[in-house]
């Protein structure tokens, strides 16, 4: 016959296991629920980090138009020249187009000065056009001053005071 004691140690110890175990499985399911928690919350911030550094990117990046206007164009006198004679156009007529003087347009095409910046960009966007192009933009010129000279009834040099 069994001693009692031990019986009754054994009675204790399966029912401290199963009141513990009781616990512990609640506790393990709080546990499993808050890693999951965990990982989905370090998902979610590796994720942000990545938007956040796509947008410094972004914002620290020059803007395209700003690059392309960072670049000045170049300028070779003898390009100027050619490109005069391509299009046709005399020293005067050449200069209407940039809204410089044919003294100016001498200037370059023999070296002596060169042209600011703004007038660059100018040479820049002259050089895609041909002839008609340049006529028909030299005739609109033309029609825009006569009408100014209409409106005020004087000519360039009377408007000089002096004259």
């Amino acid at each position: 016959m069994p001693n009692i004691g031990t019986v009754l140690r054994e009675e204790i110890v399966r029912l401290s296991r199963r009141e513990s175990r009781s616990q512990v499985d609640a506790t393990k399911k709080a546990t499993t629920q808050h890693r999951r928690q965990i990982a989905e919350l370090k998902r979610q911030v590796a994720e942000l980090e990545r938007q956040v550094t796509l947008l410094v990117r972004k914002l620290l990046a020059p803007p395209p138009a700003a690059a392309a206007a960072a670049i000045r164009p170049r300028f070779v006198a003898k390009g100027v020249r050619s490109q005069r004679k391509r299009l046709g156009l005399s020293a005067t007529d050449y200069g209407n187009l940039l809204g410089v003087s044919a003294q100016s347009i001498y200037n370059w095409e023999h070296e002596l000065a060169s042209p600011r910046d703004e007038q660059l960009t100018k040479l820049a966007a002259l050089r895609g056009i041909g002839k008609r192009e340049a006529a028909a933009r030299l005739k609109q010129l033309r029609s825009g001053k006569d009408a100014v000279k209409r409106k005020t009834g004087r000519t360039r040099s009377s408007a000089r005071p002096g004259n």
